[in-house]
């Protein structure tokens, strides 16, 4: 093979990653940005050096959106040049003669915002001194064709995919991986890291791919296949698991923004369908749903489906249950209908498609051009047009006015045939209650003087809106009379020793149990738009103010790349009952041609696996993000996984099957010297397992893991101490509990992607562990804390003791009696190794040190798990469970080498 031009990695930027584009020939792709340069070199011009510092800082006040405060333009040198109100901003040349320097240091400019920083100015002053160069002729006019700059063109992440050619390793490195991370490695003299053991192999891929720790059967079972394919074995055994589909689904709605609640308000409402949109996602991934048609179906799937949504197939459902991806956003509009509100669910809608299928932060762009990047404020509004046909913020829907019924006609009739019969019993338990109350009457009015029964009588049967004052008075006097109702029989049942209430209760549940046949109404939450409405105009917001609209524009992808690829997207497809903008939108982003969706899934993909992505900002690829540490290889990943049908699977066969993965994490100290933060590559990254991945390798471990799948969320309620824990809530309306326990059935024991997840009711265990709120609309990436409260959880927390007394319990029940094979098999589940020997031993002493303490000090059977019963606080279960304790508290468990 031929060896690859060298990389642009170490280019001398003249100005800082965050504010400047570098003009890039060929694929225009380059890799991790140096640190910026103490004093900026020569050759600047206004293009490329200048105009995104003035473009973060000035335009807003100064040319953008038709302001122009003290008639200063600063979109163009010669604007500059000419001046405003007081004359020339720049004197060409003279750095120290040029109001615009001289306002920058000062602070006065930009006026109420913080002061430019010292390179950004130095930028400036050098380039005025050096003449103020521009790059090109400037155009006579700022039109549309003019608002962005081509070095903004040639930002490497808005250039077409490219197939790099594959470095020539030589012999060995068959993985166009390994060749390419080699090819870098090498030139910094370095290599990459021995493969690391079958045991840490076994137990990382696991991980990876399911979530879930192997079992030491299954340890076992590879460590000891020596037949050729092993490996390969195991990744397809692991792909082929449905606990793929909860492990990555669960990286998806991340990205997504998933919740089972609206948010926005302190109510915080439940989305009591909201999991129809979990289990699709899970289900398309463990089917190895090609991507491309993954995200046509979460942006479009109700334009893919027959209108009207009666009768739907199971196809049809799942594609309605798709477009929740639309539908994740905070919405408030169910509790506080206002224009805020609902503008505010475009908003987070739009932020959530920048970043999952962007990797751009298109959401900067709602109320003025973004400051750094070539999105502008009309671009916004253009992929808001997309949206504003399903979500018109004037003639809006509530959330529950959006939900699809899943009820096909045969169900409906079934449904209106058990009613029917159900009213009989109904109109029979009325004309028997009717009958107890009349009885009961006629026993009240025997105790009252002749002379009112009759009176009384009338008074009772009279309409109560027709009751005249002097009967309402009589009544008043006799309350006992004016009570008696079906729901009060119950009191008289004492009285005259009848059973009234006990037979119409049983005549209602008759009634009830024959509405319990009743096929249940399901819903999907979907995103769908109104047949035969009039489309929506969308205009440009000033400023993002709805109250102020300005010109209208059409739906459309960023204009930037519209030098390459068509970016307008039909405002009314005719053949279709909708607008079809969205389906429009979708087909082009899936097209093959677009520079970011692939780019950024692939990265995503990359991220999970190593730890930290090849572009380390997941969701922004643009330049306030981090430019890809190895350029040519995301694009080879890139457009090999559109060659190879958009399959996930074969994206993770294909990394996996690298030596690059299946290397140790080993530091190397001259390795670290070179390169600290790993980024090419040179060993594994240790990862602490996500918040989920460690709750369900406890529950795991326990034996207790429950393993349905799909369906509504497991439910959470506070705890007394406060806590967010697994439960139904039984507080009554003053938020007190009840001490009601009603019990789960297991379901406390299901994977943590089925826990309800509420914007404000985050599981205590998985917020300590950086699982995401979605306070914020989504979460591109989790934050990696290593923070007090996570030991002081392991230490205290009263499930930490559950999961131990219960791993203690598989111990006596797997190795009953027998101390030490209840260690060796503890290490086994808990690590997927055996016990040293020296560990062994320890693990025994202290088992043995603390079963004699809890025979001299007995604990009360509060102490244990379960019911009270004479072993729960036996002394060689909690014993036991202070080892397991200890084991599910350690680095080793927490972590994946």
């Amino acid at each position: 093979m031929t060896r690859p031009i060298p990389l642009l990695h170490r280019r001398q930027f003249v100005v800082l990653a965050a504010t400047v584009a570098s003009a890039l020939a060929g694929s225009a792709l380059h890799a991790a940005a140096p640190a910026p340069l103490a004093q900026p070199a020569q050759g600047l011009t206004y293009e490329k050096d200048v105009r995104p510092v003035l473009k973060a800082h000035c335009f807003h006040c100064h040319g953008e959106d038709g302001e122009v405060k003290g008639g200063l333009d600063v979109r163009l040198r010669r604007s500059l040049a000419q001046g405003g109100d007081t004359g020339p901003a720049i004197v060409p040349g003279k750095a120290h003669d040029s109001l615009l320097l001289e306002m920058l240091k000062s602070g006065e400019m930009p006026k109420g915002a913080k002061r430019l920083s010292d390179a950004e100015i130095a930028i400036v002053e050098h380039w005025i001194n050096q003449g103020a160069n521009t790059a090109r002729p400037e155009p006579e006019k700022l039109g549309p064709e003019y608002a962005f700059t081509d070095e903004e063109r040639a930002w490497w992440a808005f250039q077409p995919i490219q197939s790099p050619r594959v470095p020539d390793m030589g012999p060995g490195v068959d993985n166009p991986i390994d060749a390419f991370l080699l090819y870098r490695l090498r030139q910094q003299g370095m290599e990459l890291s021995p493969e690391t053991s079958p045991a840490s192999l076994v137990r990382r891929a696991t991980f990876d791919l399911t979530g879930l720790p192997p079992t030491p059967e299954e340890v076992a079972a590879f460590v000891s296949d020596t037949r050729p394919g092993a490996y390969d074995r195991l990744v397809t055994r692991l792909l082929e698991s449905p606990h793929y589909g909860e492990r990555w689904g669960r990286h998806w709605l991340d990205v997504a923004g998933y919740s089972d609640s609206d948010g926005y308000t302190d109510k915080d409402t439940e989305r009591l369908h909201a999991f129809r949109f979990r289990d699709y996602v899970i289900k398309s991934l463990n089917q190895d749903k090609p991507f491309d048609q993954f995200v046509r179906e979460q942006l479009a799937g109700d334009e893919m489906v027959a209108q009207p949504y009666r009768n739907l197939s199971a196809d049809a459902a799942d594609k309605l249950a798709a477009t929740g991806f639309l539908r994740m956003a905070a919405d408030g509009t169910g509790v506080m209908d206002d224009k805020a509100s609902r503008n505010a669910v475009l908003a987070d809608t739009i932020k959530i498609m920048g970043s999952a299928l962007y990797g751009m932060t298109i959401d900067c762009a709602q109320c003025h051009d973004h400051r750094y990047d070539p999105i502008s404020h009309a671009d916004y509004h253009r992929i808001r047009a997309l949206l504003e046909p399903a979500l018109d913020w004037k003639k809006w829907k509530a959330p529950n006015a959006r939900l699809v019924s899943l009820m096909n006609d045969a169900q409906r009739a079934e449904a209106a045939a058990i009613e029917v019969e159900a009213k009989k019993l109904d109109e029979a338990r009325l004309a028997k209650q009717a009958e107890f109350i009349d009885a009961t009457l006629e026993k009240e009015l025997a105790k009252r003087e002749e002379t009112l029964r009759e009176p009384l009588r009338a008074a009772y049967k009279a309409d109560v809106k027709k009751r005249t004052p002097e009967q309402v008075k009589l009544l008043a006097k006799h309350p006992s009379i004016n009570k008696l109702s079906g729901g009060s029989l119950y009191l008289y049942d004492t009285t005259y020793k009848t059973n009234h209430a006990a037979e119409l209760k049983k005549m209602a549940d008759a009634a009830a149990a024959v509405r319990a046949g009743k096929p249940k109404e399901e819903f999907v939450q979907a995103l769908t738009e109104p047949v035969g409405a009039t489309v929506p105009v969308t205009y440009i917001f000033h400023r993002g103010d709805p109250d102020q609209p300005k010109k209208a524009v059409t739906p459309g992808d960023l204009t930037v790349l519209g030098g390459r690829r068509t970016v307008d997207v039909p405002v009314k497809n005719n053949s279709l009952p909708t607008s079809g903008r969205r389906l429009a939108f979708a087909q082009s982003l899936t097209d093959g041609t677009h520079p970011l969706l692939a780019r950024v899934m692939v990265n995503r993909v990359w991220m999970h696996h190593f730890g930290r992505g090849i572009v380390t900002s997941a969701g922004d690829f643009g330049h306030l993000g981090q430019l890809p540490s190895h350029p040519e290889l995301l694009d080879w990943l890139a457009d090999r996984f559109m060659k190879e049908g958009w399959s996930l699977k074969k994206l993770h066969r294909l990394i996996m099957s690298s030596h690059a993965y299946r290397q140790a994490s080993t530091r190397d100290p001259r390795k670290e010297q070179l390169d600290p933060d790993n980024a090419l590559v040179g060993r594994m990254n240790v990862r602490r397992l996500e918040a989920e991945s460690l709750r369900d390798a406890m529950i795991t471990v326990t034996g207790k893991l429950t393993p349905k799948m799909f369906g509504p969320p497991v439910p959470i309620m506070y705890n007394e101490e406060g806590q967010v824990v697994v439960g139904i809530d039984t507080a009554d309306t003053a938020g007190r509990q009840t001490g009601k326990i009603i019990p789960l059935n297991g379901e406390e024991y299901r994977r943590s992607i089925y826990i309800q997840a509420r914007r404000t009711r985050p599981l205590g265990m998985l917020e300590t562990f950086d699982a995401p709120s979605m306070m914020e609309p989504n979460c591109s990436e989790r934050p990696r804390t290593t923070v007090s409260p996570q030991s002081l959880l392991l230490m205290n927390n009263g499930s930490m003791r559950e999961y131990a007394q219960h791993f203690a319990t598989r111990l006596q029940k797997e190795r009953p009696t027998d101390i030490t094979a209840q260690v060796h098999r503890a290490y086994e589940l808990a690590y997927a190794r055996p016990a040293s020997p020296e560990e062994a031993t320890r693990a025994v002493g202290f088992v043995t040190a603390q079963m004699a303490f809890y025979k001299e000090h007995p604990a009360p059977l509060e102490y244990a798990v379960g019911p009270p019963s004479k072993t729960n606080a036996d002394p060689a279960l909690l014993s036991l469970a202070a080892l397991c304790h200890a084991l599910m508290s350690a680095n080793e468990f927490l972590y994946v080498d």
